[in-house]
C-alpha cells in the first residue's frame, strides 16, 4: 500500500470519527462499514484530500450561471438517507440522481454480489462522471442511465429500495409503480420550501412516513422539476425572496424596502436561535417564503440579519415582507445565545413581523419545542377536506396531497 492510500484510509477512519463526534452517536454498523470501505476521494478528484474527507459537501459541476448543479453530499447527509433507507443484502435499489457516484459504490457495497443498484443522471456531462468514478473505484457492476429520473427505470423493476438524492417536489407515480412489496422511498421532499428527508413505506393506496429528517439538496431537473420563483428586493439585492409552487407576487413588493425596518422581538432565546421543526409551524402562514439576506447588504446596514444564513422564513402580502432575525444576547462566538425576532418592511410590514412572532411563540406553547413529524402522501384525487382539522399543514401537489401532523414527542411515545 503506498503512502497516498495510507493517507486516503487513515483519512477515511478520521472523517467517520468526527461525523459520530458531530453527531453525537454512532452510524448504523453496516453504512459505518461502507463508507470505511468506499474511498471519497475517488469520486471527487478534483478536489484535495482534505476537502474530500471533510464533512461538507463537495461542488462538482456549475451552470453558466455559476450555480452548484451536482455535487458530492456531506458524508453526514449521506449517512443519514442510507439510514433511513435501511439498504439490505439482496435489495434491487433505483438511486435518482448520480452526482459523482459516490453513494451508488456504498449502495453497491450494501447490496453485496447478490443485489443491484441502478442510479439515473438525467445531465449527460454528470452522469459520464459517475460511471467513470465507478470504474475507476472497481463498482462498474452499478448500472449508470443518462436520462430523467422521473419516470424511473421499469426495465428493472420492481425495487426494494428507492432513493432520490435531488430535491423533489413530488413523489412521482413511477416510483411508486416500481415499489416492491415491502419497499421504502427516500427522497428529499420540498414542502412549502422546506425540504425534509422522508422515508415513506405503503399504507394501502397512501405513503406513510417511518422517519423524517432535515437536510437541503440541490434541485431534481427534467419533468419532476421544483416550481419556484426567486424575487430580489433592494439594491444589492439585498434580500431574495424563494417562493414555492407558483405563488403569486405582487409588483408593489419592488419598493418594500424603500423604508426602514421594523422590529418585534419575542422572549425566545436559543444556541443559534435554531428549533427544529418550527418551520412547519410558520409554513401555515398565507404568503410564506424564504428569504435570503445579502452579507454585504447587513454590513452596510441597509437590512438586519437573517435568523439563519442558509434562508430565513419569512412572510409576503402586497407591497410588504417580513422575515426572522435574531441578536446575540449572551454566549460566545462559537455558541452565541440569541434572541428571536422578525423584522418587516413596508405598509404592513409590522403586522408581517408580528404574525412570525405569534406563531413562533405558539410553536413552544402548543409543543414545548420537541414534536414528531408525520407525513402521509395521497393520490391527489382523494383530497378531503374533513381531515384537515388534524393536520399541521396540507401541500397540493401535481399527483399527491401531503398531510402533515405533529405531537408532543411525550405523547407520540405513549400512542
Amino acid at each position: 500500500m503506498d503512502e497516498r492510500s495510507m493517507d486516503d484510509e487513515t483519512m477515511r477512519l478520521d472523517m467517520l470519527d468526527r461525523l459520530v463526534a458531530m453527531r453525537g452517536y454512532p452510524l448504523a454498523e453496516e453504512v459505518a462499514e461502507a463508507m470505511r470501505v468506499v474511498p471519497r476521494h475517488v469520486f471527487v478528484p478534483q478536489a484535495p484530500l482534505s476537502e474530500a474527507y471533510g464533512l461538507g459537501a463537495v461542488i462538482t459541476h456549475r451552470d453558466a450561471h455559476n450555480v452548484p448543479i451536482s455535487s458530492a453530499s456531506a458524508p453526514g447527509t449521506v449517512a443519514g438517507m442510507l439510514e433511513q433507507a435501511q439498504v439490505r443484502p439482496g435489495h434491487r435499489v433505483l438511486e435518482i440522481g448520480a452526482g459523482t457516484g459516490y453513494n451508488a459504490a456504498l449502495l453497491a457495497h450494501l447490496v453485496g454480489p447478490s443485489g443491484s443498484v441502478t442510479t439515473i443522471e438525467f445531465d449527460p456531462d454528470v452522469a459520464e462522471a459517475a460511471r467513470e468514478h465507478l470504474i475507476a473505484y472497481g463498482a462498474d457492476q452499478v448500472r449508470v442511465v443518462t436520462g430523467d429520473g422521473t419516470i424511473g427505470d421499469p426495465s428493472q423493476a420492481p425495487f426494494d429500495r428507492i432513493l432520490v438524492t435531488a430535491g423533489a417536489w413530488d413523489v412521482a407515480p413511477a416510483w411508486v409503480d416500481q415499489l416492491a412489496p415491502g419497499g421504502r422511498i427516500v427522497l428529499p421532499l420540498r414542502l412549502r420550501g422546506l425540504t425534509r428527508v422522508v422515508a415513506f413505506e405503503r399504507d394501502g393506496d397512501r405513503l406513510r412516513s417511518v422517519s423524517v429528517a432535515e437536510d437541503g439538496f440541490i434541485p431534481m431537473k427534467g419533468i419532476g422539476a421544483i416550481p419556484e420563483k426567486n424575487v430580489p428586493l433592494g439594491q444589492g439585492p439585498d434580500i431574495t425572496l424563494r417562493i414555492d409552487d407558483n405563488q403569486p407576487v405582487a409588483s408593489a413588493l419592488s419598493t418594500a424596502l424603500d423604508e426602514p425596518p421594523v422590529f418585534e422581538w419575542t422572549a425566545i432565546e436559543s444556541p443559534w436561535a435554531w428549533t427544529p421543526d418550527q418551520d412547519f409551524w410558520l409554513a401555515t402562514l398565507p404568503g410564506f417564503c424564504r428569504v435570503f439576506v445579502d452579507a454585504e447588504a447587513v454590513t452596510a446596514g441597509r437590512v438586519p440579519r437573517a435568523k439563519d444564513p442558509w434562508g430565513a422564513w419569512g412572510v409576503h402580502a402586497g407591497g410588504s415582507v417580513a422575515y426572522m432575525t435574531a441578536q446575540q444576547v449572551g454566549g460566545t462566538d462559537e455558541m452565541p445565545m440569541l434572541q428571536v425576532g422578525a423584522c418587516g418592511f413596508g405598509p404592513a410590514g409590522a403586522d408581517l413581523a408580528r404574525q412570525l412572532t405569534d406563531r413562533a411563540r405558539a410553536w413552544l406553547d402548543e409543543t414545548a419545542g420537541e414534536v414528531d413529524i408525520t407525513i402521509e402522501a395521497r393520490p391527489a384525487a382523494e383530497a378531503s377536506a374533513s381531515d384537515e382539522v388534524a393536520a399541521l399543514l396540507i401541500a397540493r401537489k401535481t399527483d399527491h396531497e401531503f398531510v402533515v401532523t405533529a405531537a408532543r414527542k411525550s405523547e407520540a411515545m405513549s400512542a
